[in-house]
């Protein structure tokens, strides 16, 4: 693995409180950050194998989706504009009966080059064939979250628990510097408590995170308190499904109770706001949830509730919506925003020691953002401007673990159009 240089550009390092540096030095080998910091202040040890120029630019850590069915690319546009249940019941799931383990493959490296396009370079992933889904993200050079999948209403559930545990530990005796299994119930209505309780156990057991949908909507709330008398987080915190690491996505339909017990079991909740707009499912009480200590991160759901998988675009939402709810253009603002994509999602994740901010000794996953386009001028201010104004085709430069995955606009590694046309053609298969 090459030494990296990366020169010239601001550094904006999302570490809480820190300003950001002008015409700045990043520099890693072996994939791990060396030195962040002025210019003047740098002493190379010897001269870099790989130099990015970028001056002009904003290089930020990586920004991390912290909640996603990458595969879902495939069904982008198939189902839109209706209701979750439906959504879910008579498109949805129907048509993912039909995948096999190579669609998901192709699936996964159209939403992994669309997410390194973007500047994203985690991903946290729960969907079918998730061998098939790692070993995509493997090959696209992308740091991947990737769950052994639970739906507990289908037949093999048992079984299909067996293969998601066997699949997670054995992820994690190879070690991979870029894979982080978890074990991924998809929700507490669709997995029964037995269930979800031996999922707590093997967690546990493993030392890895457990990934699930949580208090998506409205209906789902009413359905529990009906069969339990709790609410999904009172329930989960009572069988005992929240003593570990958790990562819930959504988390919209919250009581102030369920905020605090969130906040104190330091579950990483994951806000998808975009999805939660076109679905309809309502709004994550995020303000609420960060005045409480919460730890919170952004996702973007699949590409077929959001339709894209764009962070920069999820982190404009997210401090869009909530002052429109609240009717204070105060909340949640740009720089909290920027943080819910980098430091925030990175800690949901239970990666915050490891990526979310360009510190000596985190991994050299980072993004660099050119700043030269008219709607990014004049510049008054860094941080507005990448929330407020920013697109993904700025991003100019992606490096995963030190290794520059786009360089100046273009995949360095992986043939684009291959993964178009076979994502296409299987798309239109299974659509059809």
């Amino acid at each position: 693995m090459p030494t990296l240089e990366i020169r010239g550009a601001t550094l904006l390092t999302m570490v809480a409180g820190a300003e950001a540096i002008p015409e700045g030095v990043l520099a890693a080998r072996e994939g791990v950050i060396t030195y962040a910091g002025p210019a003047e202040a740098y002493a190379a040890e010897a001269e870099a194998e790989e130099v990015i120029d970028a001056r002009g630019c904003v290089a930020l850590p990586g920004l991390v989706n912290a909640h996603t069915h990458c595969a879902m690319t495939l069904l982008r546009g198939f189902a839109d504009d209706m209701d979750l249940k439906p959504w879910l019941e008579e498109m949805i799931w129907p048509t993912e009966s039909k995948l096999t383990e190579e669609d998901v493959y192709w699936g996964v490296m159209l939403g992994s080059v669309e997410m390194l396009r973007a500047g994203v370079t985690c991903f946290n992933d729960m969907y079918h064939f998730a061998q098939a889904g790692t070993r995509a993200a493997v090959d696209a050079g992308i740091r991947v979250c990737p769950s052994g999948v639970l739906l507990g209403f289908l037949p093999d559930a048992e079984a299909m628990l067996a293969r998601a545990l066997e699949f997670t530990a054995g992820l994690a005796a190879q070690a991979h510097p870029r894979i982080h299994p978890m074990l991924g119930p998809h929700a507490p209505y669709t997995c029964p408590d037995h269930l979800l309780r031996q999922v707590a156990e093997g967690a546990a057991a493993q030392g890895v995170p457990i990934h699930i949908h949580l208090a998506e909507t409205k209906h789902e709330v009413e359905e529990s308190l009906a069969a339990h008398g709790e609410t999904p987080v009172a329930h989960l915190e009572r069988i005992g499904l929240l003593e570990g690491q958790v990562n819930a996505a959504h988390c919209v339909w919250l009581t102030d109770r369920d905020i605090e017990t969130l906040a104190a079991r330091r579950v990483g909740v994951v806000h998808c706001p975009g999805s939660n707009m076109k679905l309809a499912s309502g709004v994550c009480p995020v303000p609420k949830l960060l005045e409480r200590g919460a730890i919170v991160g952004l996702g973007t759901d699949g590409a077929a509730s959001n339709n894209n998988l764009d962070l920069l675009e999820e982190a404009r939402l997210a401090a869009l919506v909530h002052k429109l709810h609240d009717l204070d253009p105060k909340v949640v603002d740009a720089g909290q925003a920027l943080a819910l994509a980098t430091r925030g999602s990175a800690q949901a994740l239970g990666l915050g020691d490891t990526i979310g901010t360009l510190e000596v000794g985190k991994r050299a996953d980072v993004a660099v953002v050119d700043l030269s386009a008219p709607h990014l001028a004049p510049g008054h201010r860094l941080v507005s401007d990448l929330v407020y104004s920013a697109q993904a085709s700025d991003v100019v430069h992606t490096i995963v673990e030190g290794v520059v995955l786009m360089r100046d606009r273009r995949m360095v590694h992986l043939d684009e159009a291959e993964i178009v046309r076979e994502a296409r053609a299987r798309g239109k298969r299974l659509a059809g």
